[in-house]
């Protein structure tokens, strides 16, 4: 690679870590999409079937007592489902955290070969007018102050 491509490696390697990172989020989003459809639809079906189930018996006195009778059996289901979503909530941080780590791990290596492959003709400071070694001796001498 020639100091002259090395803007377009490096505008690569940054293309696709934010095109690997728009992809985690999208698979991740989706995951929560599937969980709350999952988990809405659940306790909604439930506590509908209850009480069009009264309504359809026209038993107006028991339809007084619905609430106390379907509180604590949602309330337990509920429960449950608690527990279902924080594993879930678990399971996508990982799979996130993951993906990005193996990301930003693709990344960190496409610019460290990207300087690599530049450094390697000596000609990367050329477009500064300074040699390989004017730069190496010069960021040595800046250190040390």
């Amino acid at each position: 690679m020639s100091a002259g491509s090395f803007p377009s490696e490096l505008y690569k390697a940054n293309i696709e870590l934010q095109q690997r990172i728009i992809e985690l989020l999208q698979e991740c989003g989706g995951n929560w999409m599937a969980a709350v459809q999952q988990f809405g639809m659940g306790g909604t079906s439930d506590s509908t079937a209850q009480i069009e189930g009264r309504l359809r018996a026209a038993d107006w006195q028991s339809l007084a007592t619905l609430p106390s009778e379907v509180l604590w059996p949602a309330f337990q289901s509920r429960l449950n489902d608690v527990q279902v979503a924080n594993q879930i909530a678990l399971k996508n941080q990982i799979s996130f955290a993951t993906g990005l780590q193996q990301a930003l791990g693709n990344w960190h290596q496409s610019v460290f070969d990207a300087f690599g492959s530049a450094l390697e003709g000596g000609n990367f400071f050329k477009h500064w007018g300074i040699s390989g070694a004017q730069a190496v001796t010069t960021d040595a001498k800046t250190a040390e102050k």
